[in-house]
């Protein structure tokens, strides 16, 4: 199967290329233009994608894939916040514009999108289903959430064969540090290495569950067969934890004694309490997360260690 992957050089993107070629399907990776990629295992090659210029997605779309898995975004929800209208951009227009070119070739290529378990909001207290109203409270969710609604049209006017996934928070190495878990892995390392006792924090009472980038990528790949087209799916395990015990085990597994102090300036005005995701009709199509949390921010804390001691 020929896979295009949107997106192919970011966070999940690279995960889900690796998992593509590791099953043996050919993979085209959508980077944009001047973002680079990494080497190509054996079955990959890497394509310039630029969303919002229909030129260039119509190029990637005529290579004739099999499926598509689409993840270029605006993926930050504090860069989004700083910047909404290009992250409406991206994130919806460039989805539109890849609907539209997946039109123009006809036929029904399988197209899995990643969005977001931010879309359902606050006001939960249990594993969220997917049966739940949207109720997106910033502009990430809420561009995920049009541009589910984008998609969802295409399918009822024209029959797009889409499958929606719900990502509810990532982590694993090689994510960036605009991310919580390894900014915080980041300030662990460097309160050792200098003996700082303090380190400011956020807010650390919501309750969040966090999934492997590794068991996301299956799960996308996964979607691509056995999605329901028009169905929305929980990538989620339905672990719950309260974010001071996450930088608990961060800073147990980093070694040092330096405690969270909360700083009221970082708090988000529009914060969830509750963003857990019920993930049984995942489960039914036969996923289940194969890394725990602790396996997770241990390899978190080994990737971040080894590029600090790195020349």
């Amino acid at each position: 199967m020929r896979v295009l992957v949107t997106g192919a050089n970011g966070f999940v993107g690279r995960q889900v290329v690796a998992e593509l070629a590791l099953a043996g399907h050919t993979v085209i990776g959508g980077v944009r233009v001047g973002e680079g990629t990494l080497a190509a295992p054996e079955g990959v090659s890497w394509v310039p994608l630029e969303l919002l210029e229909p030129a260039s997605v119509a190029a990637a779309v005529g290579l004739r894939p099999d499926a598509v898995i689409h993840l270029a975004a605006q993926a930050s929800g504090a860069e989004a916040r700083r910047d909404p209208l290009s992250t409406w951009s991206a994130n919806v227009l460039g989805t539109v514009a890849l609907s539209s070119a997946l039109e123009r070739a006809g036929g029904q290529i399988p197209l899995v999108f990643a969005s977001t378990g931010e879309v359902y909001g606050p006001g939960h207290a249990a594993p969220i289903p997917e049966s739940a109203p949207v109720h997106p409270v910033s502009p990430y969710a809420a561009s995920k959430a049009a541009a589910e609604i984008a998609l969802l049209e295409a399918r009822a006017r024209w029959g797009l064969h889409v499958v929606l996934a719900r990502c509810f928070a990532q982590a694993g190495p090689g994510q960036r540090d605009g991310f919580v878990v390894p900014a915080w892995t980041r300030r662990l390392l460097d309160a050792k290495a200098s003996g700082i006792g303090t380190i400011a924090v956020g807010n650390l009472a919501p309750m969040r569950e966090f999934v492997d980038v590794r068991d996301v990528a299956r799960a996308l790949v996964l979607l691509i067969d056995k999605g329901i087209p028009g169905e929305a799916y929980n990538v989620a395990a339905g672990r719950a934890l309260r974010l001071a015990e996450v930088f608990e085990a961060l800073r147990g597994e980093v070694g040092t004694s330096a405690r969270a102090v909360p700083d009221p300036a970082l708090f988000r005005a529009a914060d969830i309490d509750y963003l857990v995701g019920d993930g049984r009709r995942l489960a039914s199509l036969g996923w289940s997360p194969a890394f725990t949390l602790s396996r997770t921010l241990h390899d978190v804390v080994a990737d971040l260690r080894d590029a600090t001691s790195s020349p």
